[in-house]
């Protein structure tokens, strides 16, 4: 045991305020894992939100584990001393329930590590009766499941203010029955929005093609996404406050969802429908923020969208507070926004049309045209920002060359508009690989051959290097061809991220896959098929797989897809 990790940790929670800490004992201890480090994981809200609503029960006592950092993961291997928990440092293997945070896919390397460095088995098969019981849940874990089936023990499907607290309900059950661990799995998977994979067993063809996904007695046939219907019932905001955060503000989330079927947005699928907070609730949030003196950071889909922005802007500041925002769209945002933004110290003003091209546009169903883009950058130049980002996607369905053509044009017309009044700061172009994702109308695209976007990349650097004050960001082509195995993965994909564990973890895994006689470029590049049976099928998102294609076939021909609106039944969710 190193001491000093113990000490360290110690101090760490010196450094917070708000933190829940129960005597050991007294109630059910739940580890509340984040994949990653403490600096990224604390900027989580889903994070928060669990955290609260676990500690506000009177039967769990629930504290935080993180990923230490990469030289402190050598002193854990090198002392063997067992990860531990923040709040009373107790080693990860004591905890009877560990539930992981699963927002990114790289982080399923983390999640396998995490678990080994605590001393808790890795493989679910062989946990017995008296072995932790592993869940998670977030984005990843709604969307598919399957490449960790092999390691988690149940999964929860959509949100967790409704499901966590009748899943803590039926282990209590379980456990007061005494019954063992199968018959535990059997009793979660009656729970509403709770995935068992060990109660599924999946079904493949000589081809490795999936036939069939079949129920174990006992249980459902479908697990339904469950999401919550007032939001106002549940505030979501920052609950332990540090400086030791990635983004250093006070988390109020506004919105829920997002209404404006962009197609290629898993998130605008899986937490359909958009529900907004009242102003009154949010404002609430905020006077409960004064006391810690941060910025605020507003949290939604688009939080221009919210109905009441104006008014919480001046609310906001009218307190004495500043304010940033997760992501405005350029079409809604007003003037008073980007006014409070700039008053509150923003120095780049984002926005996110994702293609250059209105025909690429048209086809991600985006509503983003360029007069949107200028009025932006016209508000934010008023209000005395002089830096622009812009967020692009490279490798989206139907796209062509002249679409990259686009970008580097509409590039260089907003860097003419921004030097024209006289802005003379930096236009930064932040471009990512499309990766399809589940449940949206693109799952059945293959990704863009990996050489084709590396040219893109290098022809648009290239292109714009010349340009003074315009830099081009990319991210890395390696990491995101290997989320895009693991977005769309199988049970087959599970097995190779076993393997990658042993044999090294990420930079394994292309390695393990082929150990496993799998093809990266299968998983990666091959069309779907219109009736092809997918992995996440076992899951029930609220809508058709008929409504998808349907909006497949709309991209394809360039249609557009209106917003959410009152009384619409079209994609089945309301």
């Amino acid at each position: 045991m190193d001491f000093e990790l113990k000490r360290e940790l110690k101090e760490l929670l010196a450094g917070e305020r708000g933190y829940y800490r129960y005597p050991m004992g007294t109630r059910t201890p739940f580890a509340l894992v984040y994949p990653n480090s403490y600096f990224v994981g604390m900027s989580n809200l889903g994070l928060h939100i669990v955290y609260e609503l676990l500690n506000e029960r009177d039967d769990v006592a629930c504290e935080r584990v993180f990923l230490p950092e990469r030289k402190e993961i050598k002193r854990y291997e090198n002392t063997r001393t067992p990860l531990m928990s923040i709040e009373n440092q107790t080693p990860l293997y004591e905890f009877p329930l560990i539930g992981f945070v699963l927002s990114f896919e790289m982080d399923y390397f983390n999640v396998l590590q995490m678990l080994e460095l605590g001393k808790v088995k890795v493989k679910a098969a062989d946990r017995g009766d008296k072995d932790p019981l592993v869940i998670a849940g977030g984005p990843c874990a709604t969307f598919n499941p399957e490449p960790l089936s092999g390691v988690v023990d149940a999964f929860i499907i959509g949100e967790g203010e409704v499901v966590m607290p009748a899943l803590i309900d039926a282990w209590n059950e379980a456990k007061r029955q005494g019954l063992n661990r199968q018959e535990l799995l059997r009793s979660l998977a009656a729970v509403p929005g709770v995935y068992v994979p060990a109660l599924y067993q999946h079904h493949y063809d000589e081809a490795g093609r999936l036939l069939s996904i079949e129920p174990l007695a006992g249980a459902p046939e479908t697990v339904a996404r469950q999401w919550v219907q007032d939001l106002d019932a549940h505030p979501a905001h920052t609950v332990v406050v540090t400086d030791n955060t990635e983004f250093n503000f006070y988390l109020i989330e506004t919105a829920r969802g997002c209404g404006r079927h962009c197609r290629f947005c898993m998130a605008g699928y899986c937490f359909r429908r958009p529900r907004n907070r009242s102003l009154g609730v949010i404002t609430q949030e905020v006077k409960k923020a004064l006391a810690y003196k941060k910025r605020i950071g507003l949290m939604g889909a688009a939080i221009s969208d919210y109905p009441e922005i104006n008014e919480l802007c001046k609310e906001i500041l009218g307190e004495g507070l500043s304010m940033s925002v997760a992501s405005f769209r350029a079409d809604s945002v007003t003037q008073e926004l980007v006014d409070s933004l700039a008053q509150s110290g923003l120095k780049t003003l984002t926005m996110a049309p994702e293609a250059g091209s209105r025909r690429m546009r048209a086809v991600i169903n985006k509503g983003i045209e360029e007069e949107h883009l200028f009025n932006a950058m016209e508000m934010g130049i008023a209000a005395g920002i002089r830096n622009f980002r812009l967020y692009i996607m490279i490798g989206l369905p139907f796209e062509q060359e002249e679409d990259i053509e686009a970008i580097i044009d509409l590039a260089n017309r907003l860097k003419d508009y921004m030097e024209e009044k006289g802005a003379k700061g930096t236009l930064t172009l932040s471009v990512n690989p499309f990766i399809p994702k589940p449940f949206t109308p693109f799952q059945w695209k293959p990704m863009a051959d990996r050489k084709y976007v590396e040219q893109a990349f290098k022809h648009m650097t290239q292109s714009l290097r010349k340009r003074r004050n315009i830099i081009v960001n990319v991210e890395s082509p390696k990491e995101a061809y290997v989320q895009g195995v693991l977005a769309r993965g199988d049970r087959r994909v599970a097995e190779a991220l076993l393997l990658a564990h042993e044999l090294g973890g990420s930079k394994a895994f292309k390695r393990a896959m082929k150990e496993c006689g799998l093809s990266m470029d299968a998983y990666l590049y091959r069309e779907r098929e219109e009736g092809e049976l997918f992995p996440w099928e076992g899951l029930d998102m609220g809508f058709t797989r008929e409504y998808l294609y349907e909006e497949l076939k709309k991209a394809d021909g360039q249609k557009p897809t209106i917003p959410c609106f009152a009384g619409c039944h079209r994609c089945g969710v309301c």
